[in-house]
This record gives structure tokens, C-alpha cells and sequence, in this order.
């Protein structure tokens, strides 16, 4: 996911703006401009959560809480809380603009040793947990207990290889192989990534999804609130990110992490 796009991103500054090898190296993400996001199939018109709920593009869905400004244009599915399950639009709500608003929750480098055969490509990418938010307080509340993010405040991502990688005009697609941590449990996982030059630097779009069953062992504590996975009503749960990289030394970020 970010782990793919940021390798992505890599390769593709260096292919669209002729950057020499020898000048290649590292990137870091620009945190105000970077988010994360999840997102659950079927959605039921609330079941997502972003760490930038200041992006115009993105609205709380259905049993929010008070105090949210809701651009009219930004409409839910007029089928209520049925289980239509939704895989084209996902993210449901995308950022369609840049802008420096977001709450600083994403951080990371990559690395890369060659733009031609895309070798040597390695990064890593942190979320602050507690950043995720779906816009219900005490849905917010319950998922970051189910993801221990007092014990574990970061998920990470990180990228061993991209492969699959084609050029189209301004853009770069591809697939990142590497893993997603969150709490102490492990799992690798391929991202399909999506690179072009945007918001002063390259921005990067990945996800990936796993299955709704394995939620449990990702988070142990789902199990004994009997929601969805024991219901069998969710199917799979999305990931991704959506953020710019720049050269490293240039981010307007918080380099520090969590663990």
C-alpha cells in the first residue's frame, strides 16, 4: 500500500524527471499532504475511516457524530444499511486536490538503487493509529482498543520489491510486494500503486485488501464484540494511502516515530 507507492513514486520521479542515478536515493513522505485510509466491503454507509477529515473531498458516513460540515455534493447511497457490497469505489470518497491540511499521521522513506531495472527498492511507512478516524466518537473509541493503539501506536508498511511496473503518459502503475504490521502480527501483502507528479513532489495511491475472516487474528479483540466478521456480513477490509513524496530534507513532516 504506501509501502508500494512510495517505491513508486521513486521510480517514477526518477523516470519523469530524468533524475540521474547518481542523484537517486532517498524520499521521504510530506506528512501535512499525506493520509491513510481504510475501508470495509460491504460499507453499510458508515464502516470507513481516514486520517485527514479535513479534506473537503471526504465526509463521515451514516451515525456521526455532531459537528461535522458535510459538502452536499459528497451523497451516500440511497440504499441505507443494505449490504451492497461496493468495490469500485474504494476509496469511497478520494482526494481530488492537494492541500497541506492533513493531520501529521503518515510518515516513511524509501529508498531506491536502480530506476532501470528497479532494483534495491526498499521503504518503510507508519500510520499513527489514533489518527484513523471514522467520524463517531465511540466507534472511533472501540477501534482503536481493538487495535491496541496505546500499546502500539503505529501500523507500518513496508516494501521489499516492485514489480509489474508500466509507464502511461505522466503516470506509473505497478505492484509493491512487502508486509503490513499492525499490532505485533505480520502479514505480507501486494499493493497495486499508483504514481504521477502531483502536489509538489509524486504522489502515490496503493491498496490492498484482506479478508473480512482474518480480522480476528489482525485484531484479537473484534472477537469478542460479535460484530461483522462473526456475522458474516463484512467481506474484506481495504487499505491504502493516498501521498506525496519528496526528496528527503524537504518534507513539511515530524520525522519522529512512534516505536
Amino acid at each position: 500500500m504506501t509501502v508500494a507507492r512510495s517505491a513508486l513514486a521513486l521510480s517514477a520521479l526518477a523516470l519523469l524527471l530524468h533524475v540521474p542515478a547518481s542523484a537517486q536515493g532517498r524520499w521521504t513522505v510530506d506528512a501535512k499532504t499525506s493520509l491513510a485510509w481504510w475501508q470495509m466491503t460491504p460499507h453499510l454507509n458508515h464502516l470507513w475511516a481516514t486520517t485527514c477529515p479535513g479534506d473537503p473531498d471526504w465526509r463521515p458516513g451514516e451515525e456521526r457524530s455532531g459537528g461535522w460540515t458535510i459538502n452536499p455534493k459528497l451523497k451516500l447511497s440511497r440504499s441505507g444499511w443494505q449490504n451492497i457490497e461496493d468495490t469500485i469505489h474504494v476509496p469511497l470518497f478520494p482526494r481530488h486536490v492537494v492541500q497541506p491540511i492533513c493531520v501529521e499521521a503518515v510518515r516513511g522513506n524509501v529508498e531506491i538503487a536502480d530506476t532501470v531495472h528497479w532494483r534495491g527498492v526498499h521503504g518503510m511507512i507508519a500510520v499513527q493509529g489514533d489518527a484513523l478516524i471514522t467520524g463517531e466518537s465511540m466507534r472511533d473509541v472501540m477501534m482503536h482498543q481493538m487495535m491496541q493503539t496505546a500499546q502500539y501506536p503505529e501500523v507500518t508498511f513496508t516494501i521489499d520489491s516492485v514489480v509489474d511496473v508500466r509507464k502511461h503518459a505522466d503516470t506509473i502503475t505497478a505492484q509493491a510486494m512487502g508486509s503490513f504490521k499492525i499490532r505485533d502480527y505480520v502479514e505480507p501483502e501486494t499493493a497495486v500503486v499508483e504514481a504521477f507528479p502531483d502536489g509538489g513532489g509524486m504522489r502515490v495511491l496503493a491498496k490492498w485488501k484482506v479478508k473480512a475472516e482474518d480480522l480476528d487474528k489482525m485484531t484479537p479483540k473484534l472477537k469478542y464484540l460479535s460484530l461483522g466478521v462473526q456475522a458474516h456480513i463484512w467481506k474484506h477490509l481495504w487499505m491504502g494511502a493516498d501521498f506525496i513524496l519528496v526528496p528527503a530534507g524537504s518534507a513539511t513532516t515530524n520525522t519522529s516515530g512512534g516505536q
